[in-house]
């Protein structure tokens, strides 16, 4: 191997490294493939017996069951829960809405609703300087919100793939609320069962294609052990120096009563 063989594997080796905390960040972030399993069989589940039966209570029933399940399936296996319990909520409040205004459509609604909020914060927070992106991967980084101030090239990209987010959601969202005045309830469970993972999918492609581009993150809590070491070693420093010139004193004082 020639010595200019070699930068190239070493400037190849942070860049793998960084691609990697990447794809990890955001799988934990978003739940990877089970997340997504998780996130779609309650609603498709809901549809397809509905689309049968057009029974809204076993439908709700059928749909609410599968999501605990899932749910105490991850609390067996010590696995983490968020993703699957964010799932019962949603699932628990469209089954409660349904049941409430008796319309089937209605399971859908807050989904929708939590989707064109979530769109709305995506947007809104990168013009207010706080990208939703940042937030949510700076502590999976352990970089919490250094990007701010201290990393302007990541807050870009943070900003990029907050949008990206914010135009995707709006975009699946000008889909489906107009079907849910004019289509059907089993039309909108397809079409909306169609639209849960092809868009999820490219919102996070974009993003890792924006990060992978983006500077290093600051590890700031690897700076404040740093700190604390440096800290510490500061007090050890000093209060060896001080018993030294305690010392000091008392043996001059040990001269002068030998003389």
């Amino acid at each position: 191997m020639t010595s200019l063989d070699k930068p190239t594997e070493e400037t190849q080796q942070p860049e793998h490294d960084s691609r990697a905390a990447t794809e990890a960040a955001l799988g934990e972030a978003f739940g990877g493939i089970r997340g997504m399993i998780e996130t779609v069989v309650p609603g498709l589940l809901f549809v397809a017996i509905y689309t049968v039966n057009k029974d809204l209570h076993i439908s709700a029933i059928a749909a609410l069951a599968v999501s605990l399940l899932m749910g105490v399936v991850r609390l067996i296996r010590k696995d983490t829960v968020k993703h699957a319990f964010s799932g019962v909520f949603g699932v628990a409040f469209g089954v409660v809405f349904a049941m409430m205004t008796g319309n089937a459509k209605d399971f859908y609604l807050p989904g929708m609703l939590y989707t064109l909020g979530l769109a709305v914060a995506y947007l809104l927070s990168t013009a207010l300087g706080f990208p939703l992106i940042g937030v949510i991967l700076g502590p999976l980084f352990k970089e919490n919100l250094s990007w701010r101030k201290r990393n302007p090239g990541r807050k870009k990209a943070y900003a990029k793939a907050s949008v990206a987010w914010g135009l995707i959601l709006l975009a699946k969202c000008a889909i489906l609320f107009p079907l849910y005045w004019w289509a059907d309830t089993t039309e909108l469970g397809w079409v909306l069962i169609s639209l849960k993972i092809p868009p999820f999918l490219l919102a996070v492609w974009l993003t890792w294609v924006f990060l992978a581009k983006a500077p290093a993150p600051i590890d700031v809590f690897a700076e404040m052990e740093e700190r604390e070491r440096a800290e510490a070693a500061a007090e050890a420093a000093d209060a060896e120096a001080g018993s030294g010139e305690a010392a000091a004193p008392e043996q001059g004082g040990r001269h002068r009563r030998d003389s």
